[in-house]
């Protein structure tokens, strides 16, 4: 094992794959009927997936700022520690391996087992197969950023395919129609506005995982210019994907049916066609001696922080033997946009402090300080909502973000020197 600076082999196409392979997991195969169960109208349905778009549009244009700003290893684990302090970057590295980053994992772990025995008729626990699934992508992560870029980028090509002959095949055999009015399933009200709330956190949820990029800015050949330009065509890429797919299984199921199914993607497509048819941001603690120091150790032979990914792994496939998936979602949210709000706020830190302005080539977001400000205000909101609509499962994941500060405080305490 070797402690080396990470190897720079990774280029714009990767980084794009990068950011659509983050976001697009189970959000989109499981989250509209999440939705459909909160809000009934096409308007509603299809007005907050597009507000969520928006949202990750402007979260993508902060990340792009931040990261080239800030374009080392890490990613928001480094942009919250030099506008902060160490104690902020460590809570979000620890809600990230507890919380958010693994809770995420297992939630697409358990999405794919729902949809495999959709297909094939298995009668395994979708645990089982969740824990083989994780287990399996953890030992190819292993083997280096590289190994795991192409794996992603396979595994995001699939998925482009499968939603394109979803919308396509949907869209001309399926059927149905979508009737703009009403716009509304109910009067404007308190419940109301809090059922657009409630249906925000899966959305939210869905479209989370553009931030991932960042955390491989070290392992790229020009950060500053590619991981920028892949975070923008990424999201954008990813809302029309989402749009589309919200379309025609709204069109193909009605309300009723999207909100009944636990699998709308394939449920669409029978209704259409019959029934044929995080680990560097760990490393990065360890090496600010804020985690155990064989936790940081890069593999001499790949580059990759194998003990980190492990871990991460590991606890993955522990949550998603716990828990179901919407138990999972609501856990994991509120965590994560917490820390989405901070990191978010440090562009207003970061720049008047003027780090990073010398550097050549610095994106900055559109729209600031308005928009920075909107997301902030976004995120708030979305933490509200969730801590509202599901307060056992939020509190869980509040309890374990305080209970990171005194383990920040036993990790940071001066350490003896050597005799």
């Amino acid at each position: 094992m070797d402690v080396s600076a990470p190897r720079r082999q990774l280029g714009l196409f990767d980084a794009t794959m990068i950011v659509m392979g983050g976001i697009v997991g189970s959000g989109i195969f499981m989250n509209p009927s999440v939705v459909a169960r909160d809000v009934h109208t096409p308007f509603l349905i299809l007005g907050t997936w597009a507000l969520g778009g928006l949202l990750a549009v402007l979260g993508a244009f902060i990340w792009a700022e931040l990261a080239t700003r800030l374009p080392g290893a890490g990613g928001q684990y480094l942009y919250l520690r030099e506008a902060y302090h160490p104690a902020v970057a460590f809570l979000y590295g620890w809600v990230l391996l507890l919380v958010t980053q693994t809770g995420g994992m297992a939630a697409v772990a358990i999405t794919f087992a729902r949809y495999w025995r959709e297909v094939t008729g298995a009668r395994w626990s979708d645990s089982a197969i969740a824990a083989a699934v994780l287990l399996g992508l953890t030992a190819v992560n292993c083997f280096g950023a590289r190994a795991g870029s192409n794996l992603q980028s396979a595994l995001m090509l699939t998925k482009m395919g499968a939603i394109a002959a979803l919308v396509t095949i949907g869209w001309r055999v399926g059927g149905g129609g979508i009737h703009p009015l009403p716009l509304l399933d109910r009067p404007v009200s308190l419940g109301l506005v809090g059922a657009i709330g409630a249906a925000a956190v899966p959305i939210a949820f869905a479209y989370g995982g553009w931030q991932t990029a960042t955390f491989v800015a070290a392992e790229m050949r020009d950060s500053r210019r590619d991981l920028s330009r892949g975070l923008l065509l990424g999201v954008m890429g990813v809302v029309a994907l989402y749009l589309s797919v919200n379309l025609v299984c709204r069109r193909a199921l009605g309300p009723a049916g999207l909100g009944s199914t636990s699998a709308p993607a394939s449920a669409g497509m029978r209704a259409a066609v019959g029934e044929r048819g995080g680990s560097r941001v760990y490393n990065a603690m360890a090496r600010d001696g804020l985690f155990f120091r064989w936790v940081g150790t890069l593999s001499r032979r790949t580059g990759a922080p194998v003990v980190a990914i492990a871990l991460q792994g590991a606890l993955a496939t522990a949550i998603a033997c716990s828990g179901t998936y919407e138990q999972i979602l609501n856990f994991e949210v509120s965590a994560d946009f917490i820390m989405f709000g901070l990191a978010a706020a440090s562009v207003f830190v970061l720049r008047r402090r003027k780090v990073g302005d010398s550097l050549p080539g610095i994106y900055r977001t559109p729209g600031h300080p308005y928009t920075t400000a909107l997301f902030v205000l976004a995120c708030v909101g979305i933490v509200g909502s969730d801590v509202a609509a599901h307060p056992a499962h939020t509190a869980v994941a509040l309890l374990i973000l305080a209970a990171g500060v005194p383990v920040y405080l036993y990790w940071s305490r001066p350490k003896p020197i050597p005799s």
